[in-house]
């Protein structure tokens, strides 16, 4: 997995700062191939509960990452109790790694 444990830090931060405790956080796509360079960070996070507003809350998630870490490229994805489970989000359930 090519994640520092700073990043770890942070993307685990983040989720528990903007979706509390009760969240998951999903590492997937071309990081987790050690042998592999570049690409950009793939990132779930997932609650079983609904929000009220979906697009504050991946604002608020990428923010909050963002101004840990500053600017990369990293892909978010957010699913909440009231989104259907893309194939995209079933991939990263598939292939990924829980951090």
């Amino acid at each position: 997995m090519r994640l520092s444990p700073e990043q770890i830090l942070a993307t685990k931060k983040t989720a528990h700062l903007v979706l509390r405790q009760d969240s998951r956080v999903t590492l997937f796509g071309s990081r987790l191939h050690d042998e592999l360079r570049g690409g950009d960070i793939d990132l779930l996070f997932e609650v079983d509960r609904a929000v009220d507003n979906r697009a504050v809350v991946m604002g608020a998630l990428y923010a909050s990452w963002v101004s840990s870490l500053g600017e990369r490229k990293i892909d978010v994805l957010f699913k909440d109790a009231a989104t259907p489970m893309a194939p995209v989000m079933a991939m990263a359930h598939q292939t990924g790694v829980v951090v």
